[in-house]
């Protein structure tokens, strides 16, 4: 049995302190917003799934200016001289680089496909889905997995809301590289694809789900499947709780660093056993989401809460002796979705006639 903690009403204070009319400002000196590092377009995409994510408590009027804000801000880091997203935004509002990063590419994407998915404003749906088309020829060629893995479930998701054959017939391209990418059966001990462990590990399991079932490939399911339940192994401590991999990173055939923990892995867990319960309705992928979303709260390595739920914030990361005094975009936006993830996950078991017996307690 798992004691769940109490959800959270949703909460868009620290949200607001840290953005301003351009849009989220990625770092924070403790509360504050740091105007010396401006903005990146990888945190505007993420506040852009938060907006839409909020919505469904809030109503879209709640949200809108924020979402509205957010696309146009998509847009403009988009070039069309090179079909790619520049990511790094001053505080003036100018641009500071070129081509910005592939991982930047690939959140954009799926940011913008959950706005032609679930905007209620066909204008802003409209807008997204012309960058998003805009952006797919580029977003073809990237090769990091991380950006692979975010472009598959990008089109997954837009192809669902514009089934247009430009994205059906990107995704299906996408999905055949994604899973060959990946050993069905690994003979070594190590099942990871890469010479190490990094960041937002299960980003690219939660992708190559994805890819298995609209290709209707059980291969690549069991594949991803065994993946996932690897990930949660290794990052599983003696007590139970979810202990993920530190930004330390962990080399194949070396130690696996502890600290400094991050809240994007415990959201990317979450995400990732989202798509395996719905695969599966396997109990053993509600017990890791709920691990995971406890791992904001205090059930970690060193028993302390990352989150703060009554200001809608999160630390930037846990330390051997306590959290990072800095709450900037990224880990707070992770807490946000997060949250959210979850809520949806226990309303839906909610209205169920069977309710789960892996949980202890009901939600609050």
């Amino acid at each position: 049995m798992l004691d769940v903690l109490p959800l959270h009403p949703v909460d868009r204070g620290h949200l607001e302190v840290l953005s301003d009319a351009v849009g989220i400002m990625q770092h924070a000196q403790g509360s504050l917003p740091d105007p010396a590092h401006g903005y990146c377009t990888d945190d505007v995409a993420r506040a852009l799934q938060v907006d839409l994510l909020h919505q469904r408590e809030l109503g879209w009027r709640a949200v809108q200016d924020s979402a509205t804000r957010n696309v146009r801000f998509l847009a403009d880091a988009f070039d069309p001289a090179t079909g790619r997203f520049r990511n790094f935004r001053g505080a003036d509002g100018s641009w500071l680089d070129g081509i910005g990063s592939q991982d930047s590419h690939g959140r954009a994407m799926i940011a913008l496909a959950e706005t032609m998915a679930l905007a209620p404003d066909p204008h802003l749906a409209a807008s997204a889905e012309q960058v998003f088309c805009d952006a797919l020829d580029a977003a073809l060629g990237l090769r990091a997995l991380r950006a692979r893995a975010s472009v598959l479930l990008a089109c997954e998701i837009a192809g669902r809301a514009a089934p247009r054959a430009v994205i059906t017939g990107a995704l299906r391209q996408l999905g055949e590289r994604f899973q060959s990418s990946f050993d069905p059966r690994p003979s070594t001990p190590w099942m990871w694809p890469e010479s190490r462990l990094t960041y937002e590990n299960a980003l690219p399991v939660r992708a190559l789900l994805v890819a298995g079932r609209y290709l209707g490939s059980e291969t690549a399911i069991d594949a991803g499947l065994r993946l996932l339940d690897w990930l949660i192994d290794v990052q599983t401590a003696p007590a139970g709780h979810l202990s993920p991999i530190g930004n330390g990173w962990w080399p194949r055939g070396g130690p696996k660093s502890q600290f400094d923990q991050q809240p994007i892995e415990a959201t990317a867990m979450v995400l990732a056993a989202e798509t395996a319960l719905e695969l599966t309705k396997d109990d053993v992928y509600r017990v890791a989401i709920e691990r995971a979303y406890a791992w904001f709260l205090g059930a970690n390595d060193v028993g302390i809460p990352i989150a703060t739920p009554e200001r809608g914030a999160c630390h930037d990361g846990l330390t051997p002796t306590g959290v990072n005094g800095n709450e900037g975009a990224e880990s707070t936006l992770m807490w946000l979705i997060a949250l959210e993830h979850v809520r949806t996950m226990r309303t839906a078991e909610a209205a169920s006639p069977a309710s789960p017996a892996v949980l202890a307690a009901s939600p609050a």
